[in-house]
């Protein structure tokens, strides 16, 4: 008996994470609401560094050009002194170019720029983020989500297969499956606000009264705008005026200057710093990701860049269990991204440590691009290797040609939905094709040609091996020609068959089983037992 669903995927939040989420779905065909409970899109900038690995998935994503076109790099640090002089310097420590990293700095761009550029090419894929419907209840079973939604004073329930919380810190959806929320609260309360002022150029970021938490302010220009953004600490208790006569007056008094003035406020908010991580990321088919699953300081532009990568990680993964792979590869979600959350929020809190000395310098370990999954159970060497790159690392970018002679980049192979196999002096015919699966290869007859050799020196690949990398461009497996049948097994675990699987919304399938919580299979175990793990497939979905 098959189970009819309004929709596939409930997504609770339409920030940054949701909208990340509702993309990679869209571009899948996974049907998908994307609500949230405020009227109109977030109005502020929370968070305004977009990392260099980020970019990279903006890339992906068919944004990149229309988010370098609203930011700008970040601007010098202009420290000024009692005396009223000042000193430049730079914030973020750059390093050499290389093929491998195409962006090696990060961008500011506003938040609400960043959403509404996300939101315009969820237009495109069509769909758009529901405002003003809030998620007032849930209750989940084997075979689904039911949803209790309010929207314009009435309401609505809905069965769905799966449910994600993307909504904040203060997740209704983690508060309904009662997740524990540990950290500490860091005893620091700030201001950050968004203003139209006059007085200070658009040349620095222009900080005041450093290494005294009394009197230390920022004002710092927001790029693609003409506004700027106001962040200073204050009390911990009592009332704040956020007011534009109120942020002038802070300013002078910080400042110890009349000529600086704010004639608006776009946003404003105080708030008190905390570091916390969700004790799971899942429960049976229900997910949090984003600040629901994690709350950082500011410091270091990660909150909303790890909340990016969250969703990025979870989509592929949520899309390919409704299309027939295993659900315990939804496992290997917060298996791999629960730990990057927990290194950031440490790397955050280091950071407002050396803000207080007044030390906002930034360098590589904030960029993300040294992240990776290599204690995944996705991830598969065979054999064992050792060197710079394994199995659960970021793939690197390198300068390529195609075989007609045209110019490309590796990154241009991998841009999509799709997974990637190049094998550098194999025999093609050893992995026939199949759907969501692109092959390439290096060498005689390749299809892909390394002149300067800089995709071999990236992957060290030897004749006869193999590189899988996953649709959110992290290397897969790596293998020789001799353990192909490793590399079978691993595509089998991933929902990648020898020959193309129902679609998502055909409706002859059976329901797809819930988590019962096992981690997903090592495919090297798979192929020792020669036996595959089971599938999952669809019930009809109404639209």
């Amino acid at each position: 008996m098959t189970e009819e669903f309004a929709t596939g995927i409930l997504i609770c939040g339409a920030g940054a994470a949701g909208l990340t989420l509702a993309i990679e779905l869209a571009r899948r065909g996974v049907p998908f609401r994307l609500i949230d409970k405020i009227d109109a899109p977030f109005p502020g900038s929370r968070g305004k560094g977009v990392q260099p690995r980020t970019l990279e998935i903006f890339e992906d994503l068919g944004i990149i050009d229309r988010i370098a076109a609203i930011g700008d790099p970040y601007p010098p640090q202009r420290q000024y002194r009692a005396d009223g002089s000042h000193a430049d310097s730079p914030i973020i420590e750059t390093h050499g170019l290389t093929p491998a990293e195409p962006w090696q700095a990060p961008l500011m761009v506003p938040q609400f720029l960043t959403e509404a550029v996300m939101r315009d090419r969820l237009a495109e894929l069509g769909h758009r983020a529901e405002f003003g419907c809030e998620l007032i209840g849930f209750d989940q079973d084997d075979t689904g989500v039911t949803a209790r939604l309010r929207r314009h004073g009435g309401e609505e329930t809905i069965r769905v297969r799966y449910l994600v919380g993307t909504d904040g810190g203060r997740s209704v959806v983690r508060h309904a499956l009662d997740i524990g929320f540990p950290g500490k609260t860091l005893g620091i309360r700030a201001v950050a606000a968004d203003v139209m002022l006059t007085g200070l150029g658009r040349d620095a970021w222009h900080r005041f009264g450093e290494g005294s938490m009394e009197r230390q302010i920022a004002i710092c220009p927001l790029a693609g705008t003409e506004l700027f953004q106001i962040q200073a600490p204050i009390p911990l208790e009592g009332e704040v005026d956020l007011s534009a006569e109120g942020l002038s007056a802070m300013v002078a008094d910080r400042t110890g200057r009349d000529d600086i003035r704010v004639h608006s406020v776009s946003w404003a908010s105080a708030y008190g710093m905390n570091a916390r991580l969700a004790d799971h990321y899942r429960v049976g088919r229900v997910f949090l990701a984003g600040d629901a699953a994690h709350i950082h300081p500011p410091t270091g532009g990660q909150g909303l860049n790890t909340s990016i990568q969250d969703a990025y990680n979870l989509g592929w993964k949520l899309a390919a269990v409704i299309a027939g792979a295993p659900d315990a590869l939804l496992d290997s979600y917060e298996e791999e991204r629960r730990p990057i959350a927990a290194e950031m929020l440490g790397l955050s809190t280091r950071l407002l440590d050396a803000a207080k000395r007044g030390d906002i310098r930034r360098g590589r370990d904030v960029q993300q691009l040294d992240l990776g999954y290599p204690n995944s159970s996705l991830a598969l060497e065979k054999p064992v290797r050792g060197g710079d790159l394994v199995a659960g690392d970021r793939a690197p970018d390198a300068p390529i040609r195609g075989a007609a002679g045209h110019p490309l980049r590796l990154f241009d192979l991998l841009r999509g939905t799709h997974w990637t196999l190049i094998g550098h002096d194999v025999d093609r015919a050893l992995m026939p094709p199949r759907a969501g699966l692109h092959i390439h290869s290096l060498g005689s007859r390749g299809d892909i040609i390394d002149d300067g050799c800089h995709l071999r020196d990236a992957y060290a690949l030897a004749a006869g091996e193999w590189v899988l990398i996953r649709p959110d461009g992290y290397v897969g497996a790596i293998v020789s020609t001799a353990e192909i049948g490793a590399l079978e097994a691993y595509c089998r675990a991933v929902g990648l068959q020898g020959c193309p699987k129902n679609r998502i919304n055909r409706t002859s399938a059976a329901n797809t089983p819930a988590s019962t919580g096992t981690a997903l299979p090592d495919p090297r175990r798979t192929m020792i037992q020669d036996a595959a793990m089971p599938s999952s497939t669809d019930a009809p979905i109404r639209t």
